[in-house]
């Protein structure tokens, strides 16, 4: 049986992208129930890929009751509802066979991993006390976007002058932007650069110095995306999301490293939930950022645990 739900957490104050804010993160949580276990699940479905609470529900409700993981991969495109059932179901089958989802899937045992804490679109001054708040943190991510993207930097570096940073520009920039930026960018110490451009105008990255590097988000969701992305990215951002679940996010992040690319692994605003299956793809990259739950103001029963800039792998309670 598969039921699903939805689910609404508080968010500690308001989160904001180029893209708008919110002050709530609304998730979908999936039920598989077979042979005396649950499985769980949770997804975040996202109006930039046409998803809504509705619609993915819908996708979810409409899958055969005894539908295996295998079939699962036909049965669904790659996205939000994908993604719940198919972390729901490895969550079953590592219930039923009394291990954890790491055993069965031949990984080694997981491991705290730094992890990025994300500064919402705010002023230059707010973004710069946001900044001093967390300045303890080792890796600070701080969403752009915006005409005035350079008092934010400038600000964010100020509050926070020793954390390393890595910068969402969520679409917001142009190729000229990003060249203009650049050498800014080089001068205060940032990282990376996430999908500077709108994805369907991302080839304007082809010839073009990185001096920081560019890591593809919208533009990279599975493995079919890769093809895509030569000469324009240096790195892919992983979301469970995406990818529509664990099995596709393992795939991708090993024929993405195949290939050259380096790896981040990041999330939508979700509980521990959601986040659990994605420690697992992120163990051993380049860049974490699942911090999802230190965002909220409320989570699941069994948290994620986070502590001095890490985050840690789930407890069975919780996942796996």
């Amino acid at each position: 049986m598969i039921s699903v739900t939805a689910d609404v957490f508080r968010l500690a104050e308001v989160f904001t992208i180029s893209r708008g804010s919110r002050t709530e993160a609304k998730v979908l949580t999936v039920r598989v129930a077979r042979g005396g276990a649950v499985g769980f699940g949770e997804c975040v479905p996202y109006a930039r890929y046409g998803e809504s609470l509705e619609s993915v529900a819908a996708q979810i409700e409409a899958l055969p009751a005894g539908i295996t993981r295998a079939e699962l991969q036909d049965a669904l495109a790659p996205g939000a509802a994908r993604n719940a059932v198919d972390c729901a179901l490895w969550d079953l089958e590592a219930k039923l066979a009394g291990k954890r989802v790491w055993e069965l899937a031949g990984l080694p045992a997981p491991g705290p991993m730094t992890c990025a804490y994300t500064l919402s679109l705010d002023t230059p001054e707010k973004m710069q006390a946001a900044a001093a708040r967390h300045a303890h943190r080792p890796l600070l991510k701080i969403k752009l976007g915006t005409p005035d993207d350079m008092a934010r930097l400038e600000a964010v570096r100020a509050g926070a002058p020793k954390a390393r940073i890595i910068v969402d520009a969520n679409e917001g920039w142009s190729a000229e932007v990003y060249q203009d930026l650049a050498p800014h960018l080089v001068r205060l110490g940032v990282a990376l650069v996430e999908q500077p451009l709108p994805a369907a105008d991302d080839a304007a990255l082809i010839g073009i110095a990185r001096p920081v590097p560019v890591c593809a988000d919208e533009s990279c969701h599975d493995r079919a995306s890769l093809g895509h992305l030569r000469g324009k990215y240096d790195m892919v951002n992983i979301k469970l999301d995406k990818t529509g679940g664990l099995t596709e996010a393992l795939a991708l992040r090993d024929l993405a490293r195949a290939e050259g690319y380096q790896i981040m692994v990041g999330c939508m605003v979700g509980s521990s939930l959601a986040m659990a299956p994605a420690v697992l793809v992120a163990q051993g990259a380049e860049y974490v950022d699942l911090d999802g739950p230190l965002l909220l103001a409320e989570d699941r029963a069994t948290p994620l645990a986070y502590a001095e800039g890490k985050v840690y792998p789930p407890e069975a309670g919780l996942w796996g």
